[in-house]
């Protein structure tokens, strides 16, 4: 057994930390600790599905299962009528995973070598279908502003833009869930070979693995994020009032960097390996899931649960954070290699951002 899974059973305390109604901060210390196992189980089981079925493949299922505790979160928020919130997520998960994992991975992965190189075709198909996303995301809100009204504003919890974008929100959900499904099809199917590149020398690496050993795992490592997410979450938030940190900055930030932190070890741990392809389809392709995928799901559940329906109307700092992200994104996969120095500015542009939504 490796090492860093001894750190598990930082998973069952932070649990009894909760249920005892310790600290905040125990409690994240603890749930923080427990992440890391979880994320190294479901590194190694990724790797070991990617070596076997293709980078592809490997890095849906990656982002699946690492956005699926995500979903989960946003479902109880929107119960609790917390809809900024959930948008501040949405968006925090998208500009994390395009600047923060994506630099991580090139600074990393690129710290000893000269460059590294994966497939353009398929990083600029997904940078392709968030450039879709992010025109559909953004839509909505000159709809909102061309008809005389106003953006959510910086601390609320819930506003009613009335029946008209709640119908227009709708509608655009179930264009972006049909664009994802097409996606799916292109990246799964008919383009598989693209997408999906076979290696035998690669596979006879993980001889000693079965695809179903490395599914279970990921599955259960997944389960394993959820519980530790929802801990982190919650204690987080709870922390960062008591130090005077923002809602709206611990929702887009705080929020999304633990939530996600087993996908940001992967992609990180992959492009160390230089698995750059890997890396990408990770980072990328989760930002395309929670905004073709993840942000309409909750707009569909919106319309059985909570007060009201979920608008996809965001606010004026969440537009620019996806708008530049987006775009960097697409200029990042172009030529199909990459540097640590294009990381850096990856991860400055992050930094940044950070800096505006902190001061806002």
């Amino acid at each position: 057994m490796r090492p860093v899974y001894f750190l598990g059973i930082f998973i069952p305390t932070a649990l009894g930390l909760e249920l005892a109604h310790a600290s905040p901060l125990l409690v994240f210390g603890a749930a923080a600790l427990g992440v890391i196992p979880t994320a190294a189980a479901m590194g190694e089981a990724t790797e070991v599905i990617a070596s076997k079925t293709g980078p592809g493949i490997g890095g849906l299922l990656n982002v699946t299962f690492g956005n699926a505790p995500e979903l989960i979160i946003a479902f109880f928020a929107l119960l609790e009528g917390l809809q900024e919130v959930v948008k501040a997520s949405i968006v925090g998960s998208i500009i994390g995973n395009i600047l923060l994992v994506l630099g991580a991975a090139m600074v990393v992965g690129g710290a000893k070598r000269d460059k590294q190189t994966f497939s353009a075709t398929a990083a600029n198909a997904q940078s392709g279908m968030l450039l879709l996303a992010l025109a559909a995301l953004i839509l909505p809100a000159a709809f909102q502003l061309i008809h005389g009204g106003g953006l959510p504003g910086i601390g609320e919890e819930r506003v009613d833009f009335g029946s008209d974008l709640e119908k227009l929100s709708l509608a655009v959900a179930v264009v972006l869930i049909a664009s994802y499904a097409a996606g799916l099809v292109f990246s799964l199917k008919t383009h598989k070979r693209v997408f999906n590149p076979y290696d035998d020398s690669e596979a006879d690496e993980h001889t000693g693995w079965t695809m179903r050993r490395a599914i279970v795992q990921l599955a259960v490592a997944a389960v394993l994020v959820g519980l530790t997410s929802e801990l982190l979450v919650g204690s987080v938030s709870e922390a960062s009032k008591e130090i005077g940190l923002s809602e709206f900055f611990v929702g887009v930030f705080v929020v999304a960097i633990v939530g996600n932190a087993a996908e940001h070890w992967v992609a990180v741990l992959a492009a160390a390996k230089d698995k750059m392809d890997l890396a990408v389809n990770i980072a990328i392709g989760s930002s395309a899931q929670i905004a073709l995928f993840v942000a309409p799901v909750l707009v569909l559940l919106s319309f059985v649960v909570g007060p009201n329906p979920l608008a996809l109307v965001f606010n004026g700092y969440e537009i620019a954070a996806m708008l530049f992200a987006v775009l960097i994104a697409n200029f990042a996969t172009q030529e199909g290699e990459t540097n640590w120095f294009e990381g850096v500015q990856l991860l400055a542009l992050y930094v940044v951002v950070g800096l505006v939504f902190f001061f806002a």
